[in-house]
């Protein structure tokens, strides 16, 4: 390609991460071609297709997914290995919600992304088995109950993180907790009446049902 042509991709995937990280991957392709300072053409010719800009942009992020998980195979304490992938990952989900989408689809057109996940999935399940293994996790959970988790995590993400940032490490310990054949301690600390009252506020306000403005 062309320099200027280089020059044009990188921005329309530098705005992309970004678009994708503060609104999802339903991110308008106009505001991401606005945002890198070309036509939504030029987005066009780079990226045909929506998934193409998404494997593209996020590559990196799936990536990192994989080998947090192979990482955490090879912790020594299996509960240590398993505990600190899930608290990693839902972090990974909070701060980027075009990651926290990514997780919870399939992205058929995309081998390399789907090869990526399938990788990321086994190391999971070993993970799961090693704890299992060592009666540290319930023998009942599945890799569906994680999930579960990531999508329940996904959403109270995006609905506490500027009113109530506490309230997802909160959730993300007692589903841990939960996870455990024994409870093993305290929770971190609730979120206050009134932080949780602002979110269900603003979520009143994102479904153009909030009080009328004086």
């Amino acid at each position: 390609m062309r320099a200027d042509a280089v020059r044009n991709r990188e921005a329309v995937l530098t705005a992309a991460r970004e678009a994708f990280a503060e609104d999802g991957l339903e991110a308008p392709l106009e505001q991401i071609a606005r945002r890198a300072g070309v036509g939504i053409g030029t987005l066009y010719r780079r990226f045909p297709a929506r998934e193409q800009l998404i494997a593209a942009a996020l590559m990196d992020k799936i990536s990192q997914y994989a080998e947090i998980a192979e990482q955490a195979v090879h912790e020594p304490d299996p509960w240590t290995g398993f505990a600190g992938f899930v608290e990693r990952i839902c972090a990974m989900q909070a701060d980027d919600r075009g990651l926290a989408d990514l997780l919870l689809i399939t992205l058929a057109p995309c081998e390399q992304i789907e090869a990526i996940r399938a990788r990321a999935n086994r190391s999971v399940i070993a993970l799961m088995e090693r704890a299992k293994a060592a009666g540290q996790l319930r023998s009942q959970l599945a890799g569906e109950d994680l999930l579960m988790l990531f999508l329940a995590t996904s959403a109270i993400a995006a609905a506490t993180r500027r009113d109530a940032p506490g309230a997802l490490p909160r959730f993300v310990a007692l589903m841990l907790d939960a996870f455990r054949p024994q409870p093993a301690g305290d929770l971190p600390g609730a979120p206050t009446k009134a932080q949780m009252t602002r979110v269900m506020r603003r979520l009143a306000d994102a479904h153009g049902c909030g009080e009328p403005q004086a």
